[in-house]
């Protein structure tokens, strides 16, 4: 092991968390801010919804792209230039998606946005496990729920009241600021214990996995362009060249981590417990993205709410789900999983039901109440399952564990958001525009795919504490 040891002073732990937890925040924030700006930008930029949801969709994909190599990332380089390395792609990107003339500049800025947050949640995870002790982890991966599901629920709020005041520019105008004073606050403050090895980079994994997500994600986006002509490649093409990589991916990683060598080590894949609670994790992302999405069109094109009313619905959620975190959190230190899984498994799944009786005459204020209702169920869902997940590995696999976790959930939810999309475009009676018919059929299948979840969550275990972590040394 090389790197250097950091000054036992200059380490703070609380200090640490509270910045990475808030640059996550505000990076991931990013995924679903641009949901409720789609009807306008789809105006403006006169592009068709399958087109439009890339500007969400690719920030996902770009992430799911990137992420598999975080745990090589975290293992070679100090977690201090990792995160300074992130701030300044993120800025960068949002620059450019501030001064997009069009539609393909201002995907090119999210792609360089979502290049810069892709490595962020898995450092975050890896830091938290190795400064915080087993028995406060619940309560420390309750926060970090905040970033996960609060920050892409608080999107689209944000995107709605930023669209009724100025113009979608400002939704990268306004982070930009608070991007640069995260990034010289991490100068001065950042000092993570780790160690690094100088692990070779294989360049092959690195195109393998890149082709294996970018095909799957974008051949699942191109189903509901076929539909509207916006497609100009049959989407099973793209699925089966990303398939077949993905195949080949997996072999590889298996033949170098037995080298240690691996860009994602799949060992975390032996764990029962990793791999149950990984599933999960992934429908509950599906759910979730697919209702960021779903509802801005749902209230706009549907009921005829305006961007500014849109944002203020789905606020209360978010609140909800933040306020949650943290309590369920605590909760998962004193009872374990089981009790507060299969609960919110059920909730989830009865909320996904209720969105399915939502019409063209349907109260604003219901659709309120019904969405709070789903972000509660995923608040026991979320922090409970990615603790167990994590805590059930030994050291040694916690960077590439927490790789595979945030790698697939960006796929999950790129891969929600375009099957939804796809199903609401399949499903309209009015030549693939946003209808009650297509809302209706797109939460039906989310609906049923969440008794899935609620079946699966009975085989949760109490789980066992995790191991201590040992004092790791090295790294700026």
């Amino acid at each position: 092991m090389t790197g250097l040891t950091a000054r036992p002073s200059a380490i703070r732990p609380r200090v640490v968390i509270a910045l990475l937890v808030g640059s996550a925040f505000v990076m991931i924030l990013n995924e679903t801010i641009m949901s409720v700006a789609l009807p306008a930008l789809m105006a403006d930029l006169q592009i068709g919804p399958s087109t439009a949801q890339w500007l969400t969709s690719g920030f996902l994909l770009t992430m799911a792209v990137v992420i598999p190599a975080t745990g090589w990332v975290l293992s070679r380089f100090a977690p201090r230039s990792i995160y300074l390395a992130s701030m300044t792609l993120f800025s960068a990107g949002l620059l450019v998606a501030a001064l997009a003339p069009g539609f393909g500049v201002l995907l090119v800025g999210r792609i360089v946005q979502a290049i810069g947050t892709a490595v962020m949640v898995p450092l975050l995870m890896t830091t938290v496990l190795r400064l915080v002790p087993a028995e406060r982890r619940g309560a420390t991966m309750g926060t970090i729920t905040i970033v996960i599901a609060v920050a892409p629920a608080v999107g689209p709020t944000l995107s709605g009241i930023i669209l009724a005041a100025l113009g979608w520019r400002w939704m990268f105008w306004l982070v930009l600021p608070i991007a640069l004073v995260a990034f010289a606050v991490g100068i001065a403050r950042l000092r993570v214990p780790a160690e690094t090895r100088p692990v070779p980079l294989d360049a092959l994994s690195l195109v393998l996995s890149a082709v294996a997500f970018a095909g799957i994600v974008f051949g699942l986006s191109g189903i509901g362009g076929t539909a509207t002509g916006e497609v100009p490649v049959a989407p099973w093409i793209p699925v089966t060249v990303g398939a077949v990589a993905l195949a080949v991916f997996v072999v590889r990683q298996l033949s170098l981590q037995r080298a240690d060598r691996a860009l994602l080590d799949l060992r975390p894949f032996t764990h029962g417990k990793f791999v149950l609670a990984l599933g999960l994790m992934l429908l509950g992302m599906m759910a979730l993205f697919g209702a960021l999405i779903l509802l801005p069109l749902y209230m706009q094109d549907v009921l005829g709410a305006t961007p500014y009313a849109t944002g203020l619905a789905l606020l209360p959620g978010g609140l909800a789900m933040g306020l949650l975190g943290p309590v369920v959190g605590r909760l998962f230190d004193k009872f374990g999983p089981r009790p507060l899984v299969l609960p919110g498994a059920i909730v989830t799944s009865t909320a996904l039901w209720l969105f399915t009786l939502l019409g063209e005459q349907s109260p604003l204020l219901l659709v309120v109440g019904f969405h709070v209702l789903l972000t509660c169920g995923l608040s026991f869902m979320f922090t409970p399952l990615m603790t167990d997940a994590l805590g059930s590995l030994p050291a040694d696999l916690y960077s590439h564990g927490s790789a595979i976790v945030t790698t697939l959930q960006q796929v999950a939810g790129a891969a929600g958001t375009a099957v939804f999309i796809t199903i609401m475009t399949l499903a309209s009676q009015s030549g693939g525009a946003v209808d009650a018919a297509g809302t209706h059929a797109a939460f039906l299948v989310a609906a049923i795919i969440s008794l899935a979840v609620v079946a699966l969550s009975v085989l949760v275990g109490r789980g066992a504490r995790a191991p201590q972590v040992p004092a790791a040394t090295g790294g700026r």
